[in-house]
């Protein structure tokens, strides 16, 4: 029973104010924008300064540390040259040269190992 009072109040409540703003905005137009705006840099100024302050306090945390880290040696290990990539860029541009035929032979750690295929099982 406490709780469909209270929602009747909030509800009460949220017509006054409804009913508020629409008179404020049909009698006095100029300074109901005027407060909007206000309202609002007042609140984007209140953001700002709890934000940094929210910021400063937050420490970066230990992961947060290693992954960033990590980054910087991988962009370290991988990072190419311009020079280096100018001159793959131009190896891909000329014209393939004549290949020489070469027959593969077989690694020389391989062995052919005979089987017995040649001699047929017969029924007994």
């Amino acid at each position: 029973m406490g709780q469909s009072k209270l929602s009747i109040l909030v509800y009460a409540l949220i017509g006054l104010a409804a009913v508020g703003i629409v008179s404020q905005l049909l009698t006095n137009t100029a300074s109901f924008f005027t407060n909007i705006l206000i309202m609002l840099g007042v609140g984007a100024a209140l953001f700002g300064i709890f934000y940094l302050f929210i910021q400063k306090r937050r420490a970066p945390s230990n992961d947060m540390k290693k992954y960033k880290k990590a980054v910087k040696q991988s962009k370290a290990k991988y990072k190419s040259h311009p020079s280096n990539m100018q001159a793959k860029a131009a190896k891909k541009h000329q014209p393939a040269s004549i290949k020489k035929k070469t027959s593969r032979r077989a690694g020389s750690h391989l062995r052919v190992i005979d089987g017995n295929k040649s001699k047929k099982k017969r029924p007994g």
